[in-house]
């Protein structure tokens, strides 16, 4: 295989990154494919969503590219990276913050693949968007990259750890065995398997300050005795199992 561009190279792997269960190699096999080798800048240029959706499907034997268990909205994401018109310039900006200025607050780690999105799996996902969120107010506090998991030793454990002060996760979808992590380290995760933005998914979680469930309530301090007052209504809201 020939060797390839460092820009066209690093393309290719944040696109791979937005495509669960999609290694490099793979991609590398489907854009052969598809385009023809060697691979280069016009090429790139020209993949589409249907290339990459039936190509990825072809991996399974779902030729039409249907039922690839990889939402169109990380396809999209994937081509973009592809073009080369992705990149970190819409990152959203981190707001001033201090501990204590938020009373009765938590913080929370939504898992990204580009902007303010939630729009990512958390075992590839390119970055952690991490909030403080009370009732009446949600500000970004920090946003931590992801690029070191792929060195670590366990790639999973690492991605815990850069979240262990966060109490809610949100994450369009992960495995079993991370979840089980995650849960492990007293964070309590939330799937929304469509891409959405950010903000309008956390401005949706406030709510449930108003009459925190049990799981909320223990996260807020809120005793045990006083937990039984309260009624879980997380019809928004949708726990991994």
């Amino acid at each position: 295989m020939e060797p390839l561009d460092r820009e066209l190279a690093l393309r290719i792997a944040l696109a791979t990154r937005t495509l669960p269960g999609v290694e490099v190699g793979e991609l590398l096999s489907i854009l052969h494919d598809r385009l023809g080798a060697p691979l280069d800048d016009e090429k790139l240029k020209s993949v589409t969503v249907t290339n990459l959706k039936t190509g990825i499907g072809s991996l399974d034997g779902e030729e039409d590219g249907e039922d690839i268990g990889i939402g169109l909205e990380n396809i999209k994401l994937a081509v973009r990276y592809l073009w080369g018109e992705e990149s970190d310039d819409g990152l959203p900006s981190i707001d001033r913050y201090r501990e204590g200025d938020m009373p009765h607050s938590v913080r929370i780690a939504v898992a990204s693949n580009g902007g303010a999105l939630l729009n990512g799996h958390f075992g590839s996902c390119l970055r952690f968007l991490v909030y403080q969120v009370s009732a009446s107010e949600i500000r970004l506090v920090d946003i931590r990259s992801t690029i070191e998991a792929d060195s670590a030793p366990d790639k999973n454990q690492f991605r815990v750890d850069l979240i262990k002060d966060c109490k809610v996760l949100f994450v369009q979808t992960m495995g079993g065995p991370a979840a089980a992590k995650v849960i492990r380290a007293d964070i309590y995760p939330i799937k929304v398997p469509e891409s959405v933005d950010a903000l309008i998914k956390l401005a949706e979680f406030q709510r449930v300050f108003e009459a925190p469930p049990p799981w909320f309530a223990k996260i807020l301090g809120v005793s045990a005795q006083a937990r039984k007052r309260f009624i879980s209504d997380e019809s928004n809201l949708e726990a991994i199992e």
